[in-house]
């Protein structure tokens, strides 16, 4: 197998933009009376299996149990549609961030029902959260970092 690039060495730069990203949503969500730190790391982890992110999958799953997340919760978070397991407003993120990552069309009426259960805030943040997921994935499945190797902080 090809080794690949240590994207982290040679592009620290870059990695630090993407770093003080999560470092910003973290402080949103951390402080956020509508969308928490553990609905971010299912979004996450959806995102991430849509993407078919191996390590990504690994870590955000990982990320979601030492955060107390239930391990039912995060089974059926591929299938989160037809389980009663998820909240309104966690159903509402988690269709924001598939409609985004598949890269849906949003409608006014779409737009409208995300900003009445989010908040334009919110919402702002959010999207700006799949959009970085979605760029980590990327990152990593090009430069395939050990899957398993994520240890939770």
């Amino acid at each position: 197998m090809t080794q690949r690039a240590n994207y982290f060495g040679l592009a620290p730069n870059a990695i630090q933009i993407l770093m003080e990203q999560e470092s910003y949503l973290h402080g949103q969500f951390a402080d956020s009376e509508v969308m928490n730190v553990a609905l971010w790391e299912l979004v996450k982890l959806r995102v991430s299996q849509i993407n078919q992110c191996a390590f990504c999958i690994d870590m955000h799953s990982k990320d979601a149990l030492a955060k107390g997340e239930n391990l039912e919760r995060l089974i059926g978070l591929s299938a989160w549609r037809d389980m009663p397991l998820y909240t309104d407003i966690e159903r509402v993120a988690l269709s924001w961030a598939e409609r985004l990552t598949y890269g849906k069309p949003v409608d006014d009426d779409t737009y409208q029902h995300v900003v009445e259960a989010l908040g334009e805030k919110t919402l702002v943040d959010l999207t700006i959260a799949i959009n970085a997921i979605n760029s980590w994935n990327r990152v990593a499945k090009t430069f395939k970092p050990e899957v398993g190797s994520y240890k939770p902080q």
